[in-house]
């Protein structure tokens, strides 16, 4: 049915009642990110424990933790397909009804092989909400909101990995490395309840072909808009994104486009930000913190400063600039990162220099969420046309998981095998290649429209030069009318 066809709009809810549905619907997508960033985390602690249960090489400790990163990038590559065939809101059922299933199983491991199974699947169900979670917020919320609460998102993850710290430490005394990985499925399951009671997406339902759907599910949650105008702006706006290809984005004029997104999700996580996540408890004793209950308090401290990063990045990046915050944050890197290779250079480490150390993993971390983690997702959005838009993301986040494989399977041995010291070292050199390379090719986007991106990368990597007004004799056929100002366009 097509949108001139449909009958007159239904009569809209209340601006209160359909303000307080949109919020529900950032809220449950929020919370979703809030376990999400739980079980991402939880391993961190549990994997002090399981591996004195396990007697696990650090081979193994390596697997435990890239099975759940091989997991996210088969539910990475399927999410897409998964939230367009089933719906945004089924996909987040999936997500949700996974998350408490297989996080309960791993709870219960009788052993290793059990552990990365289950640990596996739970990676796939991880790589399907880091597609559909977002989706479903942004294309579910007002726009007078949309931003934010697609910010709340990127926030609530943060906030999972920094409770996942507090919980491992509260439970550190006992070696309760089950209940560290389990407490997360009863959540999960709640999240379960409002998800039900919710519709699907706008987008989703004219993708569909169900506008008269669409019609009222944007009544009910944007009071600030014409329903049928917005559908019909959907229509049209999904109309542009048919035909966008992966194989297009090896062809100019977005090739350097691809180019800059993919090379910058490589460098996100090759350059160790999840060295800390998963292996922090072993980093502090390394690094002379003694004792399981202060290895895992100190982490905490770190995601909490991890956490005022990503608010404050959120608060400036439209003030400062995409690249001056970019640039900040991975060059606050490059310099915490020598000093861990200072540290551990030393030899023996006790006293000041162990502290030194811990300022220099709460700075690196900070920075991190500071540039990369919250500028990452606004280039890819912003380096393609609508058509590729989420083609783009799409390579992006593949290249993020692989590096992020890397550092999940390869620190700890590393760690082992160079020691410390060579290891940052090594980490350090990644990220000044990222510094290099941000510097390079990352273009200042603020106050920029989606138009003008787009010519940037269509004009090689340089901003369009406006040319200069000519100067003409007024008369009846003078270019100083429409048609010249089209000419002058071209």
């Amino acid at each position: 049915m097509s949108i001139a066809t449909l009958s007159a709009t239904p009569p809209p809810p209340s601006s209160r009642a359909a303000r307080r549905t949109g919020r529900l619907f950032a809220l449950t997508g929020a919370f979703v990110g809030v376990v999400y960033g739980y079980d991402t985390g939880s391993i961190s602690g549990a994997l002090v424990f399981l591996s004195r249960d396990f007697h696990l090489t650090e081979v193994e400790k390596g697997l435990v933790n890239s099975i759940l990163v091989c997991g996210s990038i088969v539910g990475a590559l399927i999410g897409g397909k998964l939230a367009d065939a089933l719906g945004r809101k089924a996909a987040m059922l999936i997500v949700a009804g996974s998350y408490a299933v297989f996080v309960a199983l791993s709870a219960l491991a009788p052993n290793v092989v059990v552990l990365d199974l289950v640990r596996f699947l739970l990676g796939v169900a991880i790589g399907i909400s880091i597609v559909a979670a977002p989706l479903y917020v942004a294309e579910s919320t007002p726009a007078r909101i949309r931003g934010a609460s697609v910010a709340a998102y990127q926030v609530a993850t943060v906030a999972g990995i920094v409770i996942t710290y507090f919980v491992n430490w509260g439970l550190s005394g006992g070696g309760h490395w089950r209940w560290m990985l389990g407490l997360s499925a009863l959540p999960a399951a709640l999240v379960l309840i409002p998800l039900l009671r919710l519709p699907d997406t706008p987008r989703w339902y004219v993708l569909k072909g169900r506008t008269e759907r669409a019609v009222e599910v944007m009544a009910m949650t944007d009071p600030d808009v014409d329903p049928r105008a917005e559908v019909a702006a959907v229509s049209a706006a999904l109309a542009e994104e048919s035909g966008g290809s992966a194989r297009s984005l090896l062809r100019k004029p977005y090739a350097r486009a691809a180019f800059f997104v993919v090379g910058l999700g490589f460098f996100c996580q090759i350059t160790g930000i999840n060295a800390v996540t998963y292996y922090s408890p072993q980093i502090f004793e390394e690094m002379g913190f003694t004792g399981d209950g202060q290895n895992f308090l100190l982490p905490s401290f770190v995601q909490l400063a991890s956490l005022a990063a990503t608010v404050l990045a959120i608060l400036v990046i439209d003030r400062l600039g995409r690249r001056v915050v970019l640039l900040c944050g991975i060059g606050t890197m490059v310099m915490m990162l020598a000093v861990l290779t200072a540290v551990f250079g030393t030899g023996e480490l006790s006293g000041a220099t162990t502290w030194i150390g811990f300022g220099a993993i709460l700075l690196f971390t900070a920075a991190f969420n500071f540039g990369f983690g919250s500028l990452i997702w606004v280039y890819a959005s912003e380096a393609f046309p609508a058509q590729l838009r989420s083609t783009g993301a799409s390579v992006m986040l593949t290249a993020d998981l692989v590096a992020n494989l890397l550092i999940a399977q390869f620190f700890p041995s590393l760690m082992a095998w160079a020691g410390a010291a060579r290891t940052f070292a090594g980490l350090a050199a990644l990220a000044l290649a990222a510094l290099v390379f941000a510097s390079a090719t990352a273009p200042e986007t603020k106050g920029r429209q989606l138009e003008e991106i787009q010519g940037y990368w269509r004009n090689g990597g340089r901003w369009p030069v406006a040319p200069e007004p000519r100067e003409v004799s007024p008369g009846p056929l003078s270019p100083t009318g429409p048609a010249g100002c089209a000419e002058r366009g071209a």
